[in-house]
């Protein structure tokens, strides 16, 4: 069975981070059903392993917490649902890039529910738009948005951190960092692309594509 917790209002880093790392330590040993939490932090700024320094272009904007999840920066805030995942991969399969790819195929399904066509890239981890009506990049390559960031850490082979849709966040705000590490390249949302889509609805499409991804 995995437990599936909803927090309203905004949930400190410190206090997430706490219990996902004595969630997964509880996963490890036996003791602890897997949970996926679905949460909003207030804004702040994480830096993943691969953080570069320079990508960190306001650091007195947001707090700055340094974290051991993979990836580089990324920001966190209001109207933007982040999903904490805790799984035993020791049950279902001990392959990282296989788990990401779930990830990002769980993202992707969500997104098709609001008929958004969520892609992925090489090379660039996380779920990109495409953005036709926006200009190319100066060298012509087409325009594409970040619309989801996925970081993720291992212990004893039980996942936490996890990843981040923008439903509506303040979209200013990713101007603090070079989002995960990657420049030219924009950020967007699901109200930014027009879709009158609630966080409740984001919720409900999280939760029917998740068995399709991992199973149950």
């Amino acid at each position: 069975m995995v437990e599936w917790k909803i927090s309203g209002g905004l949930t400190d880093y410190e206090t997430a981070l706490a219990f996902m790392e004595a969630r997964a330590e509880a996963i490890a040993r036996g003791e602890a059903e897997e949970c996926i939490w679905l949460l909003e932090h207030p804004p702040l700024y994480t830096a993943g392993t691969s953080a570069r320094r320079e990508d960190l272009r306001d650091p007195d904007r947001f707090p700055v917490h340094e974290t051991r999840r993979g990836g580089q920066y990324t920001y966190h805030g209001p109207g933007q649902r982040v999903v904490y995942v805790m799984l035993d991969l020791n049950r279902r399969g001990r392959d990282v890039r296989a788990f990401v790819a779930a990830l990002e195929t769980w993202v992707v399904a969500a997104l098709a529910e609001f008929n958004l066509r969520g892609e992925i890239r090489a090379g660039r981890v996380g779920v990109w738009i495409a953005r036709p009506d926006k200009p190319a990049l100066p060298d012509g390559t087409p325009r594409e948005d970040k619309i989801a960031a996925i970081g993720v850490r291992l212990r004893k082979w039980v996942s936490f951190h996890g990843l981040s849709i923008n439903h509506d966040p303040d979209l200013s705000h990713f101007e603090g960092i070079v989002p995960c590490g990657i420049t030219g390249h924009g950020v967007t949302s699901l109200v930014d692309l027009g879709l009158p889509v609630t966080m409740e609805d984001l919720d409900v499409a999280l939760a029917r594509g998740f068995a399709a991804a991992f199973g149950a």
